[in-house]
């Protein structure tokens, strides 16, 4: 995804954009080994849907005639966070449910169609090429499957859309540059999926999804999400090296664990039509090319290939499209210099950061420093949280923080506050008790910091 948005921005600027991939790409709808997780829910947030429909009007109409279910993030998602079910309310925030190679093949179509685009497929990306001095990247080096000989590909721009895979610190050092430092949080998530018939969308009561959301009291989420073709897909998750097993009774007792029933009391009236799938992902990973002193020209990384977010916060589609609407502002602006590029991004990747990583910390057995601002900003979300069971202006305003489409201090407006501080008392529960309403738990969604 993020290459494919980073291709559409760069095709109004250049004469030719060459999109490379290991995989067969063109008309596959299926998912693909280069996308591991894409037999998972996937989550692309407000802010990501509003900017696919600005780089491609019509698209969400488009995912309706293609009979994608749609709904508002806020009224039409039954969220809990620590056991407690937020009160729904219309946050005006529309929210597509594909499944990931859906809505990844509905994006790469409409790129495909654009008459400067050009996909070179099952093709791996061997290294990079650049000028006598290494100062300036001029292509790339490809290996087309099948064939025994590398060919070198030239460009006059590059761009790293790769994934957490990316080899480019390794490219960096072998050129002569520093690798860019990192930081990581190891969450060590688990991923275990199954899709579903529904022959009767009304046991979802009206919902587009449902959503129990991990915390260090409710360790195990899950997430039964209505996708294309009257399915479903149920992704249930653990942390710290919990996950679900993949025998079909073993998968519905975990499912039956969660902090509510609300997802085993509708699956275990659907219909299995695939077989149980794992995941694994082991730590969120920051690159910091904004710190390096040296960088080549004519050479960017994005997407996950520069950061990678646990994919419980469903982040990593929508920073990828942020992202490319800041690779395009610079390429406006004439050649796009790298590090002023990586600054700029780096800018947007921290504050998903501080929302994700942040949240992981509220975990007391993962290893990371825990500053004040942080441990505050914590405590702020799970009384958001809590107010927002009693309260649905709260949740709008909290969905509009969390689907990345407000800031943080939107929920520190005056009336906003007062309604968090009066409703942030403890909420009846479904299931497992909640905790105090000041404590610092729930990452289920992006946190305010």
């Amino acid at each position: 995804m993020a290459g494919l948005v980073a291709a559409r921005v760069l095709a109004e600027s250049y004469a030719e954009v060459v999109v490379v991939d290991r995989d067969e790409l063109v008309g596959v709808t299926a998912a693909r080994r280069g996308v591991p997780q894409g037999r998972h829910v996937h989550g692309l947030l407000a802010r990501g849907q509003q900017i696919l429909e600005e780089f491609f009007p019509g698209f969400y109409a488009g995912a309706v005639a293609a009979g994608i279910p749609t709904g508002d993030l806020g009224g039409d998602v039954r969220w809990f966070f620590g056991g407690r079910k937020l009160q729904p309310a219309d946050a005006g925030l529309s929210c597509i449910s594909a499944a990931r190679p859906v809505l990844e093949g509905h994006v790469r179509a409409r790129v495909n169609a654009l008459p400067n685009v050009r996909f070179v497929e099952r093709t791996d990306i061997v290294g990079i090429v650049t000028d006598q001095a290494g100062d300036r990247v001029t292509g790339v080096r490809v290996h087309r499957q099948g064939e025994s000989a590398e060919e070198v590909l030239e460009a006059d721009f590059v761009v790293d859309a790769t994934g957490r895979g990316s080899r480019t610190p390794a490219w960096l050092e072998a050129l002569g540059y520093e690798r860019p430092p990192e930081d990581r949080v190891k969450i060590n998530v688990s991923y275990t999926s199954r899709l579903y018939r529904v022959p009767d969308e009304s046991v979802f009561d009206g919902d587009l999804s449902i959503n129990p959301t991990t915390s260090p009291v409710t360790p195990r989420g899950g997430f039964l999400t209505r996708i294309e073709d009257g399915r479903a897909v149920l992704t249930v998750s653990g942390v710290l090296g919990d996950s679900a097993p993949t025998d079909p009774e073993g998968f519905l007792d975990f499912v039956k664990s969660l902090a509510v029933p609300d997802i085993y009391d509708i699956v275990k009236k659907l219909e299995p039509v695939s077989d149980i799938v794992g995941f694994r992902y082991p730590a969120s990973t920051w690159r910091h090319y904004e710190r390096l002193a040296r960088f080549p020209e004519r050479f960017v990384v994005l997407g996950d290939a520069a950061c990678s977010f646990n994919p419980l916060y469903g982040q990593g589609m929508t920073v990828a499209a942020i992202e490319a609407t800041v690779l395009r502002e610079h390429l406006r602006r004439g050649v796009v210099a790298p590090r002023r590029f990586h600054k700029d991004i780096a800018k947007v990747i921290g504050g998903a950061w501080d929302m994700s990583a942040g949240g992981d910390l509220t975990f007391p057995e993962v290893e990371g420093h825990r500053p004040l601002k942080l441990r505050i900003a914590n405590a702020f979300v799970a009384k958001v949280q809590a107010a927002a069971a009693r309260d649905g202006e709260v949740t709008k305003a909290f969905m509009r923080v969390a689907g990345m489409v407000a800031g943080p201090e939107s929920l520190m407006k005056p009336k906003m506050l007062l309604r968090i501080l009066r409703n942030a008392k403890p909420a009846r529960t479904t299931g497992t008790p909640a905790p105090p309403a000041d404590r610092t738990d729930d990452p289920g969604l992006p946190r305010a910091a």
